[in-house]
């Protein structure tokens, strides 16, 4: 299958497809024109690295999914021993980005404290008379 068919199949960019495969993440093969060639089953392993990317894993972290890409991975993922490697990358993302939510929380609080009108929600009201 050629780039442009794997990347409308797997609904991403040939672009996409090339940083993958600069990454380590995909593999093709060339044709006698130069053209990349992939496998079909890499439909699967490409929305697998979508999937996991979307949900906030970097590109390093999901390296240490690569061997998990090319089937279909479960919705939620049951603890196994087996699997620690790649719990231990989520953890750490998850730990991440809760400190990041931290500091955005602290920021946007700060701001609306300056600028009370800034304020959105159900909780402005609370905001604006602390």
């Amino acid at each position: 299958m050629l780039n442009g068919e794997l990347a409308a199949q797997a609904g991403t960019t040939t672009r996409a497809l090339r940083y993958y495969e600069e990454q380590g993440l995909l593999e093709s093969e060339r044709t006698t024109s130069g053209y990349r060639v992939y496998r079909p089953g890499t439909v699967t392993r490409v929305r697998n690295i979508r999937d996991l990317l979307a949900s906030g894993l970097t590109v390093e972290d999901v390296k240490s999914f690569v061997r998990y890409l090319d089937t279909e991975l479960p919705g939620v993922f049951e603890y196994s021993p087996s699997c620690a490697e790649g719990y231990a990358v989520g953890a750490r993302r998850v730990a991440e980005l809760e400190e990041k939510i931290t500091t955005l929380t602290k920021m946007r609080d700060a701001l609306v404290h300056r600028m009370p009108w800034l304020a959105v929600g159900d909780d402005a009201a609370d905001k604006q008379s602390a």
